[in-house]
C-alpha cells in the first residue's frame, strides 16, 4: 500500500463523505417524486373518472407512458452512437489502444467490471456513459476530448463516467423521466376527454393546466436529481491516484476549449435526455485559459436557483467540491 492508501489497485481510504451524502440525496429524491407522483395520479383519477374507474386509468396512462419509456431506453444506445458518431475501440488501432487500457486501469481501481469503451467522432470535448442490458454498458469518449487532454486527465473524465456506471445513473433517469410525461398526459385527457358528468364544467381546464404546471415542476427536480447524480460521479474521481485534481483541469479544459455558439465546428444533435449523460453541458464554453477559469471557479459564489434550469452543476461548485477531496 502506498502513502495515499492504493493497495492492489484499489482505493482503501475511507468512503467521501461528500460522495456518501450526495447519493442519498439522490435516492431520497427519486423516491419522493414517485411518492409525490403516485398521489397525484390517485387523486386526479379519481377526481376525473369516479374511484371506480381510478385504477384503470391509472394503468391505461401507465402502460402507454411506460412503453414509450422501454422503447426509448433500449433503443437509446443506439440513437445515442449514431447522434454522436461512436465507434467501437479495439486493441488493433494504435492511436486510440491506449484510451482502452485506461479504462481497463480505472475499473482495476473500482473493482468493475470493463464496459465497451467508444470513441465518438466529434469535435466537442465530452465524454459520457450509458448502455442498457441488451446493449450491455459502454463508455464513449470523444475525438476532440483526447486532443485537449493529457492521459491522466482522460484517465480522471473516464473515473467520473465509471461513477455513473457503478450507480446506475442511467437506469435511475429513465425511470424518474418517466414521472413529468405521465402527469403531463394526464392534464392532456383530463382537457380533452369528457370525464364523469360531475366534472363538466370548467374547474377540468384548471385541473389540467395545474397538471401540465406540475409535470413542470417534476422536470425542474430530475434535473436536480441530475445535478446530484453529476457531483456524486465527480467524487468517483477519487478512486484513481490524483483524480480530482486532474479532473479539476479536465473540467476546465473542456469547458475553455467548447464554443460558446458552435460557429465553425459540428455540435452533436441529441435530445435532452443525452445531452444528460455528457460529461458536461456542452453549451458552457467560456473563451478564456483554463488556468485562469480554475481560480475563477476556486472563488466563485453561486446562487443555488442560478442552476435550477440546468442538468448539471455549474463548473464552480464542482471544482470547489473537488477541492475539498483534493
Amino acid at each position: 500500500m502506498d502513502s495515499k492508501g492504493y493497495i492492489a489497485g484499489f482505493n482503501t481510504r475511507h468512503v467521501n463523505v461528500y460522495s456518501v451524502k450526495l447519493r442519498i440525496a439522490s435516492i431520497l429524491a427519486g423516491v419522493m417524486i414517485a411518492v409525490i407522483f403516485t398521489f397525484i395520479v390517485m387523486g386526479v383519477a379519481s377526481y376525473v373518472y369516479g374511484d371506480a374507474m381510478s385504477t384503470s386509468f391509472i394503468l391505461l396512462i401507465l402502460v402507454f407512458v411506460l412503453l414509450l419509456d422501454i422503447f426509448q431506453f433500449l433503443a437509446g444506445p443506439y440513437l445515442v452512437g449514431r447522434a454522436f458518431r461512436t465507434r467501437r475501440i479495439n486493441g488493433e488501432d494504435p492511436g486510440t489502444i491506449w484510451i482502452l487500457q485506461a479504462v481497463e486501469e480505472v475499473c482495476h481501481y473500482n473493482n468493475e467490471k470493463v464496459p465497451a469503451v467508444y470513441i465518438a467522432e466529434v469535435s466537442i470535448p465530452n465524454a459520457f456513459a450509458y448502455g442498457t442490458p441488451i446493449s450491455g454498458r459502454r463508455l464513449a469518449v470523444t475525438r476532440g476530448l483526447i486532443q485537449i487532454l493529457d492521459r491522466d486527465e482522460v484517465k480522471a473524465v473516464i473515473a467520473h463516467e465509471i461513477g455513473h456506471l457503478k450507480h446506475h445513473d442511467v437506469a435511475l433517469l429513465m425511470a424518474i423521466g418517466i414521472v413529468p410525461t405521465v402527469i403531463f398526459y394526464l392534464g392532456y385527457m383530463l382537457l380533452f376527454s369528457g370525464g364523469s358528468s360531475r366534472n363538466q364544467n370548467g374547474y377540468n381546464i384548471l385541473v389540467a393546466l395545474a397538471l401540465m404546471a406540475v409535470s413542470f415542476i417534476f422536470s425542474l427536480m430530475i434535473l436536480g436529481v441530475n445535478r446530484m447524480r453529476e457531483s456524486c460521479a465527480d467524487m468517483n474521481s477519487e478512486s484513481i491516484p490524483g483524480g480530482p485534481e486532474k479532473l479539476q483541469t479536465a473540467l476546465a479544459k473542456i469547458v475553455s476549449s467548447t464554443p460558446v455558439t458552435g460557429i465553425g465546428r459540428r455540435r452533436p444533435s441529441g435530445s435532452s435526455f443525452s445531452n444528460m449523460l455528457l460529461f458536461t453541458d456542452p453549451s458552457s464554453g467560456e473563451r478564456k485559459s483554463h488556468e485562469r477559469l480554475l481560480e475563477e471557479w476556486k472563488a466563485m459564489k453561486i446562487s443555488r436557483l442560478s442552476t435550477i434550469f440546468s442538468d448539471h452543476p455549474h463548473p464552480a461548485r464542482r471544482i470547489q467540491a473537488l477541492e475539498r477531496i483534493k
